[in-house]
């Protein structure tokens, strides 16, 4: 599956993305680097910046689990089979999104949000405003643009200030400005240069389920799942809360130094479940 090529800053960018032509300007989405593609069976491939998993769900690390979903659940195969030939030729890029240094809004922030897409059959990356398209036409959403087909020649790197998130209240992680040749660079907001200090987890299973499976969670997730016209199983919301957890929880829950053992927690995060649903 193609890999994404690094995003240079902009002091280090090619001199002629700033020269001429017209810039798009995204947020910069601080998550975790998702690739996947379609292959002919219709199974969705998934995979990071170096690997590439395996078909089962427990192949993909958990912190994915939740944007995986996301992507079986929403992404229009029938669309991207009437539009190439060749499936396994297109590889979407995209941001799994999760708490790193930012804690977005989780409530209205989609699990995926995709930044292009890869045309293997004319070996090139689509233009920005293409990917817009594509990832809307296939039922996922993309990155916010906060500036369409910029002037080059009127932007300066140097003086920019990033905007304000889409995405909860405070700023962007940063921007990265892009042409419709491909050519890219990222800009930081100065908040978030350096990696996010957060604090390990180390406390027992028992403590954390209690502390992060609530009554609120669970029950949230039954209704979502009945608004949906969803069954409300056990497992349909046990994995739900989990991987819920796994996204809001990332900083601290898969921290270098977190003692958690995940096998024990998820464990105790069932027994709530089962326990809650059995009272709703």
């Amino acid at each position: 599956m193609k890999q994404f090529p690094p995003v240079p800053r902009a002091e280090e960018a090619p001199a002629d993305l700033f020269d001429a032509g017209h810039l798009w300007i995204q947020e910069r989405i601080d998550g975790l680097h998702l690739r996947f593609r379609l292959r002919e069976s219709g199974v969705l491939e998934f995979g990071d910046r170096q690997r590439v998993y395996g078909s089962d769900t427990d192949d993909v690390p958990l912190a994915y689990h939740h944007a995986v979903r996301h992507a079986r659940e929403s992404f229009d195969r029938e669309a991207l089979r009437a539009s190439v030939e060749d499936l396994s030729s297109v590889v979407f890029f995209a941001e799994a999104t999760v708490r790193r240094a930012i804690d977005y809004d989780w409530g209205r922030t989609p699990s995926i949000l995709g930044f292009d897409v890869w045309n293997g059959a004319e070996e090139r990356f689509l233009p920005p405003d293409s990917v817009e398209r594509v990832y809307d036409r296939l039922g996922l959403d993309s990155v916010n643009v906060f500036q369409k087909e910029a002037r080059a020649i009127d932007f300066s790197p140097e003086s920019y200030e990033v905007p304000s998130s889409a995405w909860y209240d405070g700023p962007a992680a940063g921007v990265v400005v892009r042409n419709k040749t491909g050519q890219r660079a990222v800009i930081r907001h100065p908040d978030f240069e350096s990696e996010p200090d957060a604090e390990p987890l180390s406390a027992p299973a028992d403590e954390l389920a209690e502390r992060y499976a609530t009554r609120q969670r669970v029950e949230a997730v039954a209704r979502r799942l009945e608004s949906a016209g969803r069954p409300v199983t056990f497992d349909a919301v046990y994995e739900r809360v989990v991987e819920a957890i796994a996204r809001e929880e990332y900083h601290r829950l898969f921290h270098e130094q977190s003692s958690v053992d995940l096998s024990d927690f998820r464990s105790e995060v069932a027994a709530r479940t089962q326990e809650f649903l059995s009272e709703i």
